[in-house]
């Protein structure tokens, strides 16, 4: 695979089909925010997730692929404004801390860019629990083989920790507190979202 499926080519689909960013949006369960992300390239729709488009705009899979490649245009200066990366085909978890162009399975990646933990929020509930030394971190969101939270992470100013999460296991990660200023988790169908553990709830 050289290319994969960019955010001009579902702009283009979709306003050929008559249809709008929320109204694609339903039909591929996914939020609305999503479509937009792909669209504007600040994101890639999940592989699972071509089949359906491809019904939706009746176009073939292949078709979908034929677009331009993306550029990636990330800049950077630090860990605590490092980019992740995932790559829509098999999953795959990267981060930089400085500029740089980021491949796998041939696909150019765009750095993630995050909701806040609000917009989240509003459909799936994040509890953050302060216990001794960690961030006992939970998130209520379903963990299917289709939808899931594929991984949660803490950022300092120095170091990031990443933990990986699998379908039909737990949205939940313990995580080292000391320094942490951000945590960010990973929606394979609504993307990067972003929580500042500030006020936590504190157990015992």
């Amino acid at each position: 695979m050289n290319q994969y499926i960019t955010g001009n080519m579902i702009k283009e689909l979709r306003e050929k089909a008559g249809l709008t960013q929320v109204q694609l949006a339903e039909k591929l369960a996914v939020s609305d925010k999503a479509v937009s992300k792909w669209e504007t390239g600040k994101g890639y729709p999940d592989i699972s997730l071509l089949e359906p488009i491809s019904k939706v705009f009746r176009v073939s899979v292949a078709q979908l692929l034929s677009g331009n490649a993306v550029s990636n245009t990330n800049v950077s200066a630090n860990m605590l404004r490092c980019r992740l990366y995932v790559c829509p085909v098999c999953g795959n978890i990267m981060y930089s801390m400085g500029e740089a162009q980021i491949t796998c399975h041939g696909v150019d990646l765009m750095p993630l860019e995050a909701e806040s933990s609000e917009e989240f929020m509003s459909a799936h509930s994040i509890t953050i629990d302060d216990i001794e030394d960690e961030y006992f971190v939970t998130v209520d969101h379903p963990m299917t083989k289709e939808h899931y939270i594929s991984f949660l992470a803490a950022v300092t100013p120095d170091r990031i920790q990443i933990v990986k999460l699998y379908p039909e296991g737990n949205a939940e990660a313990r995580l080292i507190r000391r320094g942490v200023q951000m945590i960010y988790g990973f929606c394979n169908r609504d993307g990067l979202f972003r929580i500042k553990p500030g006020n936590v709830r504190r157990e015992g």
